[in-house]
């Protein structure tokens, strides 16, 4: 059998290796999802992922999620996942950083394709 080669990963490295607001960063894999870091800051777009489940676990910061019916604010150690199909939109309130664990067919803007489209993301 050959050796498998586990290295841990320190979010606090990972984050200082990229400034950009809201252009998630790849950090690892489980089967099919991916672990993924972002920066987050001021309003993103209404959108829906029709075929995946998000979890969004906030790092530092704060962070409201926007539905149609209500919102939910997270703080740092606290997470919400949002189903597949359910319309949000993601508010950070100042400079936010966040882990998402999502199925690596994900696409930050879900149906809502536009300029904040990040269709091939970066591995860190």
């Amino acid at each position: 059998m050959a050796r498998v080669v586990l290295q841990k990963v320190v979010l606090a490295q990972k984050l200082a290796q990229f400034s950009e607001r809201w252009s998630p960063k790849v950090v690892g894999d489980v089967g099919d999802f991916q672990v993924k870091l972002a920066k987050l800051e001021g309003e993103f777009i209404w959108h829906a992922h029709s075929a995946e489940d998000e979890l969004f676990l906030v790092i530092a910061g704060r962070l409201t999620i926007e539905l149609r019916d209500g919102a939910v604010e997270l703080l740092p150690g606290e997470f919400l996942i949002v189903p597949r199909g359910v319309e949000h939109r993601p508010v950070a309130h100042g400079e936010c950083s966040v882990l998402l664990f999502e199925p690596a067919s994900t696409l930050n803007t879900g149906d809502a394709r536009g300029a904040r489209t990040v269709e091939r993301l970066e591995r860190l």
